[in-house]
């Protein structure tokens, strides 16, 4: 799955070329993945045909753009907008920004025609290898602490509801890190799974959380309510630094499904310390001269990365 900076990339792609352009038109080419808007493919058109693009706006991996009136000329700023069109990544979906006369991509779902603008493509599409990704109109309500409601060009007091249980994501500027140490101490579990719990703190998948836990030199077992506001400052910091590096190499692309509007793939899979590296030396130990290797072991259905001799399991620890 796509996490934080993956989804961050193509939200940053796609403000530099939706922002203000009008959807003139709407191809439903699979309606598979148009099922999550329960009114079916012409009401999903019929809602954004005529409608401008005021933002794309991300919180943890959410992705969606609010919308507002019939044609740019009659966009109200005061007015706040109440739909969006919310975009599901799921495994293998991706926006790509293409000029008409570009071949059809294979496994292109939904094509969305976009106003002219001088040396910007036309076509929004949606592709979708897997079909476990789709897009839907959404409703916009307001956030429960009056703030943004995510990562956004012009930030807005309204999240889209599907995205409203969950919290703030570590780049978010309005996260409030005494509210997550609190909430974090006050449960009885294991580090990491409280790190991927999305309704705790956002955006930090599998991937990311084997990366802070590793840079942060804490084993994912560490009991949460045992864990001091130092190791949690640090972690989390560490999370935000990872995540902010894995952003500026374009995220992390293991193969071609993960790209961004223009259809290029992320690289930092080239400096992952701790993810797939079960067997390969420790990069910090091998500094200091030591010898350790990197170790997987299985964690909720998927796989954990550490290094035994700097992130050492704690005598208490949980899952």
């Amino acid at each position: 799955m796509p996490e934080l900076p993956e989804v961050e990339v193509v939200r940053r792609g796609l403000v530099n070329w939706v922002l203000g352009r009008t959807i003139t038109g709407v191809e439903v080419l699979d309606p598979r993945s148009v099922r999550r808007h329960a009114l079916g493919p012409e009401d999903f058109a019929g809602n954004l045909e005529g409608a401008t693009v005021l933002d794309v706006v991300r919180r943890g991996k959410f992705l969606w753009m609010p919308l507002q009136g019939e044609g740019a000329d009659s966009v109200d700023p005061s007015v706040l907008p109440q739909v969006a069109l919310m975009a599901h990544l799921g495994m293998s979906g991706q926006l790509l920004m293409q000029d008409s006369d570009v071949p059809d991509e294979k496994h292109l779902k939904v094509r969305l025609h976009l106003s002219p603008r001088a040396g910007m493509p036309g076509q929004l599409r949606f592709v979708d290898q897997r079909i476990f990704g789709g897009l839907f109109v959404t409703s916009l309500i307001p956030t429960d602490d009056a703030g943004p409601g995510g990562l956004a060009e012009v930030p807005m007091p309204l999240v889209a509801q599907e995205a409203s249980h969950i919290a703030r994501d570590p780049l978010d500027p309005h996260f409030s890190f005494d509210d997550f140490y609190r909430r974090l101490r006050s449960r009885r579990t294991g580090l990491k799974r409280a790190l991927l719990d999305q309704g705790l703190v956002s955006g930090i998948g599998n991937i990311y959380a084997d990366e802070a836990l590793w840079r942060a030199k804490l084993h994912y077992a560490r009991p949460t309510d045992k864990l001091r506001r130092a190791d949690a400052e640090r972690v989390l910091t560490a999370a935000r630094e990872v995540m902010l590096d894995a952003l500026a190499a374009g995220g992390t692309s293991f193969d071609s499904l993960y790209v961004n509007v223009n259809g290029a793939s992320g690289y930092f899979d080239r400096s992952l310390n701790a993810y797939g590296r079960e067997g390969e030396e420790c990069r910090r130990c091998a500094e200091s001269g030591i010898v350790s290797l990197m170790k997987r072991e299985q964690f909720m259905n998927r796989s954990s990365y550490t290094c035994p001799v700097c992130q050492p399991r704690p005598r208490n620890g949980r899952w």
